[in-house]
């Protein structure tokens, strides 16, 4: 065995002289991190040495274009030896990170000398080896003249060996600047290069809506028949949902829609003559995942809804249900891609006790090659016709590396494309979709109600997966009705979009939840005549003017999204503390190096979670979280009321969750 004896040691050790740990952002598996541009991204590693001599720590950066910066690193004071900064990452692309550490000669001097000269100890050693650090600071010919001059000045200052001049430069705020600025670095360890992903900004930050562009515009006719809404009628909604302040408007299937088994009002396995049958039945003899439904419109009609889209400020994304109707061309032309049964018969999907008798799922292990190619092209042909952002249906049913391949192929020429992941299932398979290359996630967001469950939720969200998880939070979907909404009101619907809208940087809506659609099917949680089996016939005009809209509610929030960036990101989320079990309390800050104004952004969210009652209670708020001592005293703006009130650490609230539910409150900027 090698003794250790301060000579040079094998190579194959892991540790560094001062070691650097447990680095972040990180994700599971060694996959790429994640961020958006414009993200303030919190870059943190574990860092220490021997003894007590005193370290400093970078983040070293280099950006898509090669272009490098280094960031000094703060110690958290929390004895954890965790070293941090906050880095707003602005450039599309691969970033990559490296953590480097140095045993901060200049620091550790002047905290000895300051403690020591105090007492009167080794005042003359103190002096001698301040000006020999000091003459080394200024023999470094990349310093600046003027720093230069000034070192050697002091460093002839300290050789007099005065109790009074050591005392003095151990904390003068000039010098410590110099030596923060340009460190004097001895034993530098450096840990292995890390890569980190910018996506663009509408990844990780969109107020998305949800609707079905057969029943927008949809008429039914004299006998009693459903004419179909097509994208020209569709597009004359877009500008409503655009005045609402949505990003996206997100569209689910629009491809032919197969006869075989299909299935009728409320889920039923008879369809009756006229009707449309479910969208997730893809394909018919007028084509495939590639084909527009005819009812719908041509190819043109299309392109001219994404271009109507456009004008409205949307993007419009697409449903990706990789799935067949018994009726589909691949069901001919390719049978080996889904799975035969012994009695000669498709198996159609299930998820037990559902089952869904109009659609084949896919087979990836008979031709696993010819599946993929088949996926690439149609997804190929959708972002040649406009479409960037996809809403993946039930990814978690196909090979989780078919799905690493696939969107890492298309995001290699088109960096831009979105893939948002439709998985409701268990945690480890719903992060794992995340960490292989899916931008978005949907969430259980949809059934977390209770304070408990949405703080457990929110520090999850914001704190253990955000480097690599972005949620979607979704209120509702044409699938999901949670009896929170049924049985809640219309408190219930104010809250859940309240608390999505601040909670995170994304967040969906369903049509009609503006309407307070909340009846369910009978034992099911989703809307009774569901409008995945049939058109919807919805009487947008004058609901708002009645009070019976949602809209003014969703168009404020969105305007409070666009006006506070402190909104926009995710992982800026802390909570806070009520004395009642359904206050929930939490803020999100913004410093003003990153808000693009020079002003800090606060937004404190305090919610009744609890749909059916009125509750008082003081609320606790830890205000250093934004820069406010404790126990001061300062201004907030309900930005839903316009109510004004001075707040410090304690504050009393009442909220009624039948009247004004959820206070979006503004830190006002002190004087």
């Amino acid at each position: 065995m090698r003794a250790f004896d301060g000579a040079d040691l094998p190579g194959d050790l892991r540790t560094t002289r001062i070691p650097l740990l447990d680095g972040s952002p990180s994700v599971p598996g060694g996959f790429p991190a994640k961020a958006f541009a414009g993200e303030v991204v919190p870059f943190s590693v574990v860092a220490f040495r021997e003894g007590h001599d005193l370290i400093g720590v970078h983040v070293r950066l280099t950006s898509p274009s090669g272009e490098e910066s280094l960031h000094r690193m703060i110690p958290r004071a929390d004895g954890t030896d965790t070293w941090a900064a906050d880095i707003a990452l602005d450039a599309e692309g691969l970033w990559r990170y490296r953590f480097e550490a140095f045993s901060d000669d200049f620091a550790t001097w002047a905290h000895a000398a300051h403690v020591k000269v105090a007492a009167g100890v080794d005042v003359p050693v103190m002096a001698a080896l301040g000006a020999e650090l000091l003459a080394r600071a200024a023999a470094e010919k990349d310093r600046p003249a003027s720093q230069r001059t000034r070192l050697r000045a002091d460093a002839n200052a300290l050789r007099a060996g005065d109790a009074t001049t050591a005392a003095a430069l151990s904390v003068d705020p000039d010098l410590a600047a110099l030596f923060a600025e340009r460190p004097l670095m001895t034993l530098r360890s450096a840990s292995a290069e890390q890569v980190l992903h910018v996506d663009r900004t509408r990844a990780g930050v969109g107020a998305w809506y949800e609707f079905f562009p057969r029943s927008e515009g949809a008429r039914r006719l004299k006998d009693g028949t459903v004419r179909s809404g097509t994208f020209r009628t569709a597009a004359k909604r877009l500008p409503e949902v655009s005045a609402m302040g949505f990003d996206v408007i997100y569209l689910v299937p629009i491809h032919p829609i197969g006869t075989t088994n299909r299935k009728g009002r409320n889920n039923t396995l008879v369809a009756e003559p006229g009707d449309p049958g479910s969208p997730y039945a893809i394909g018919a003899a007028e084509g495939g995942h590639d084909a527009i439904h005819p009812e719908l419109g041509t190819a043109q009609d299309f392109r001219a809804f994404v271009r109507a889209a456009q004008r409205n400020g949307l993007e419009v994304a697409l449903d990706l249900a990789l799935q067949a109707s018994p009726d589909h061309p691949w069901v001919r032309e390719h049978p080996e891609w889904f799975t035969t049964l012994p009695d000669g018969t498709i198996a159609y999907a299930e998820n037990p006790p559902k089952k869904y008798q109009d659609i084949y799922p896919l087979n990836f292990d008979n031709d696993p090659e010819g599946i993929a190619a088949e996926m690439l092209r149609v997804v190929q042909h959708w972002v040649g016709e406009g479409v960037r952002i996809f809403r993946v249906d039930n990814p978690h049913t196909k090979p989780l590396r078919f799905w690493e391949w696939l969107i890492r192929t298309v995001n290699e020429s088109d960096p831009g494309v979105v893939f948002l992941a439709e998985a409701f299932t268990r945690p480890a398979v719903m992060r794992a979709l995340a960490a292989v290359g899916f931008q978005q996630s949907y969430s259980y967001f949809t059934w977390r109600n209770t304070k408990a469950e949405l703080e457990e939720f929110f520090t999850s969200i914001a704190h253990e997966t955000a480097d690599y998880m972005r949620p979607n939070l979704f209120v509702n979907t044409h699938d999901i009705l949670t009896e929170y909404l049924q049985f809640g009101g219309r408190a219930a619907y104010r809250i859940r979009a309240c608390l999505a809208a601040t909670a995170a940087p994304v967040y969906g809506v369903y049509a009609g939840y503006e309407l307070f659609e909340n009846v369910a099917r009978p034992g099911s949680e989703e809307n009774i005549d569901n409008e995945k089996y049939e058109y919807k016939f919805r009487d947008w005009s004058g609901a708002e003017e009645r009070g019976e809209s949602l809209a003014p509610l969703l168009r404020r929030l969105n305007e409070i999204r666009a006006e506070h960036p402190a909104l926009r990101q995710l992982r800026n989320l802390d909570l806070h503390w009520s004395d009642d079990d359904a206050i929930l309390v939490y803020s999100k800050h913004l410093d003003g190096a990153f808000t693009g104004t020079g002003h800090d952004d606060t937004i404190i969210v305090v919610a009744n979670v609890d749909p059916h009652s009125v509750r008082e209670t003081t609320v606790h708020l830890d205000t250093t979280r934004w820069g406010v001592p404790s126990g001061a005293s300062y201004e907030v703006e309900d930005l839903l009321t316009g109510a004004v009130w001075t707040w410090s650490d304690h504050n009393y609230v009442r909220l009624d969750a039948f009247a004004e539910p959820v206070h979006i409150l503004k830190v006002r900027e002190r004087a």
